[in-house]
């Protein structure tokens, strides 16, 4: 086995070739959070030219210190590299003559192509995060908007909005964008726009839809520039190190040494997470150097370009060398190419993983010997490099990301159904997908008309947003009652007891119903529980071409253009099935239809009435959305749930209570009656039992979390100046 200090020696020979220096730019360069600060105080001064200029000097400062040390990092390896070990017994002078020439060069580049000192450009670690996540461009496009820079500000607002989907405010602010007269649809670019994740997604499309040869070009485009973006954020893990902790005794040399470089490392690795995450998600797209190298062979492969499919096949390998499906391509592609064919990998990506196997023996030296931790970010690290001590750890980490992450393509298996009474008016073969299916009868007319009373007797007092417009089009107003505010308002008089209990009955029924034909023998438990109506504001109407619900997916955020959907933050990540239960029809409009996962390719279609119950998988195989109400009121019990106990709605459980309590209650109630007036059995009607008086409210009570609410806390710095 080598030494960690040969493989350290190699490694750093093996560095690959920088890019070309770019040419020093005219004057210095301002430090960009200095800018960024004096941009800010503009902002809030309302002094909007100056604050829109520095703003976006702020950014091109920004923009120039990280070419200036990607480019600097370049010349210096090649200028002060490692050419080799340094020959015994003087390597360790010999070592560090070439670790000071590199910081001399590193000095001498920055500090010309800065201007400065290269410690003045060194910003706090919260600027860094609001660079990092294009926070600038939320005040820049409130300046613009002010100087009537209308095609500027909108390719701002879209650029913040990219890399932040889950901002609120930005999201208001874009409709409203979207809905500005002049506004034009190529002024929505993403000014960070990476080009390599055009080019993939691109790729997919053509790949998808047979065009193989298309597919071909723009994949080969992406792993091309994937891989110089691999080697521009590697050369950024060599900056300052990076500790927030104070140690009363500093580590010695070689410790101090050891900890940096092995920081460096870990860096590095981690560099294809960063480039395999698309602006705006949270996770990466899993296996993204070894996906392009799949779909390239097979895409060469079927326009009959044999050569070029089998040294992708061959590259391919060398991330997963016993795949079996890759490996009988493999021999075919050698016998219709010939015995004599030399077949092999594709030298640049021999560095890479030559190069990352190093690395990744480095780090797990240092973790066992010295301590800490590392999370490999690739799955296809071999097994024999992981020390036998850290093997259980990097099992019981794969085990976990595959429990999070699901296959949702595996077959839907259902149990026997079994509900007297209820029947399956289509299941996913009728609807055009997977894990979806439609139920007839679930509750009577009289049932529906009970929780319809509900509705309306709660009207503005229930949870949701109170009688105002709807939080997805202002043509629509929208209200909704938890299971427990329903208890809540019973207990007060507002409502109906008996109203109040069957929106409980009638949500455990669907429970019952959906565990039965999606998971025989697993308990679902409730997610989330809302009555909602959905009514159409008169006279709003005309011209109208949004949705009552845009398309979306209950756990993942769905990604129309790239064709997935990412199962992260702020998603409901814990949810497993959904389900609407219909209570009326008597409306214009309000399908629900389902899509692709391009949410325009309708594939099915669902007619709201009484007792009609629709339920699905959660996932990104069942993207949704509901058609504008255009007239009239709709009325649905939304249904979330779980197989996750530690997510099941707690509201629930206090609903729950509250209606044991209560209907003890009652009977107590209804017994004192019968003894006051005395037992009549007379035949005649039993009078209607009294509505328990209000209680003093347990201090157990919750409101509604945030996570179940749908909107997440945000941090809003820019304000909006609409």
């Amino acid at each position: 086995m080598a030494s960690p200090l040969h493989l350290l020696l190699l490694l750093l020979a093996l560095s690959a070739p920088g890019t070309t220096l770019f040419p020093p730019g005219p004057g210095r360069l301002v430090p960009y959070d200095l800018l960024y600060a004096d941009g800010v105080r503009a902002y809030f001064a309302r002094d909007w030219p100056r604050a829109a200029e520095l703003l976006q000097r702020a950014l091109h400062s920004y923009s120039q210190l990280l070419a200036a040390r990607r480019g600097c990092q370049g010349r210096c390896r090649d200028e002060a590299g490692f050419a080799g070990p340094p020959a015994a017994p003087s390597w360790e002078t010999r070592f560090f003559d070439r670790v000071l020439q590199r910081a001399e060069c590193l000095g001498e580049c920055l500090g010309r192509r800065l201007g400065s000192e290269p410690s003045l450009h060194r910003a706090s670690r919260e600027i860094q995060e609001d660079f990092e996540q294009r926070e600038p461009y939320n005040y820049l496009q409130v300046a613009l908007f002010q100087l009537k820079k209308l095609d500027e500000a909108v390719s701002a607002a879209h650029t913040f909005f990219v890399a932040n989907p889950q901002h609120l405010q930005m999201r208001e602010d874009m409709e409203k964008y979207q809905r500005m007269a002049g506004v034009k649809l190529e002024s929505f670019r993403d000014l960070q726009a990476t080009v390599y994740w055009e080019a993939y997604e691109t790729g997919v499309q053509h790949y998808n839809v047979d065009e193989y040869l298309q597919a071909a070009v723009k994949l080969e485009e992406s792993l091309e520039e994937v891989l110089l973006a691999l080697e521009d954020c590697r050369a950024l893990c060599e900056g300052p190190q990076e500790d927030g902790t104070e140690e009363e005794m500093q580590p010695g040399l070689y410790e101090a040494i050891a900890a940096h470089y092995i920081q460096v490392l870990k860096c590095r690795q981690h560099c294809v997470l960063e480039v395999a995450t698309k602006p705006g998600r949270v996770s990466a797209t899993d296996d993204f150097i070894p996906s392009h190298l799949d779909l390239l062979q097979f895409a060469y492969d079927q326009v009959g370009n044999h050569t070029l499919a089998a040294e992708c096949a061959a590259s391919y390998l060398l991330f997963y060398p016993s795949d079996e499906l890759m490996l009988e391509k493999m021999k075919r592609y050698q016998a219709e190419l010939g015995e004599g064919a030399s077949i092999t990998a594709r030298e640049n990506i021999q560095r890479y993983v030559q190069r990352s196997l190093m690395e990744k023996k480095l780090i797990y030296y240092a973790v066992e010997h010295l301590g800490g931790t590392f999370d490999d970010p690739d799955p296809w690290t071999p097994d024999e490099l992981i020390p036998e001590s850290l093997k259980q750890k990097h099992r019981e980490n794969q085990k976990k990301q595959k429990l999070e992450n699901p296959d949702v393509g595996e077959q839907e298996q259902r149990g026997p159904f079994t509900f007297e009474g209820i029947t399956v008016a289509m299941d996913s073969h009728q609807l055009n997908g997977s894990q979806r299916v439609v139920f007839d009868r679930v509750l009577t007319d009289s049932e529906c008309k009970d929780i319809l009373r509900l509705a309306k007797a709660a009207g503005g007092t229930g949870d949701g947003y109170r009688g105002r417009q709807s939080p997805h089009t202002p043509h629509e107003r929208f209200e909704g009652l938890t299971v427990l505010k329903a208890l809540q308002l019973a207990q007060g008089g507002t409502v109906n007891w008996r109203d109040a209990t069957l929106l409980l009955h009638a949500s455990e029924k669907s429970r019952k119903i959906v565990e039965s034909y999606f998971t025989p023998g697993k308990r679902l438990h409730f997610s989330f529980t809302h009555l909602v109506c959905r009514t159409a504001v008169e006279g709003d109407q005309d011209g109208r071409m949004d949705l009552s619900h845009p398309v979306h997916a209950d756990n993942c955020l769905l990604d129309p253009e790239g064709k997935e959907c990412w199962r992260e933050p702020p998603a409901y990540m814990y949810r497993d099935y959904s389900g609407i239960l219909y209570l009326n029809d008597d409306f214009h409009g309000g399908n629900l239809f389902f899509t692709d996962l391009d949410a325009v390719t309708v594939t099915a279609q669902v007619r709201p009435r009484c007792g009609k119950l629709v339920a699905f998988s959660s996932g990104g195989e069942n993207p949704h959305g509901v058609w504008a109400v255009t007239r009239g009121r709709r009325c649905a019990i939304a249904l979330w749930y779980t197989l996750s106990p530690e997510h099941a709605e707690q509201e629930r459980m206090e609903a729950e209570d509250l209606m044991r309590q209560g209907d003890v209650e009652q009977e107590l109630s209804h017994t004192d009656v019968e003894k006051h007036m005395g037992t009549d059995h007379s035949g005649g009607a039993s009078p209607e039992p009294p509505v328990p008086k209000g209680r003093a409210r347990s201090t157990s009570q919750r409101r509604t979390s945030s996570s179940e609410s749908g909107q997440q806390p945000q941090k809003l710095r820019a304000r909006d100046e609409f």
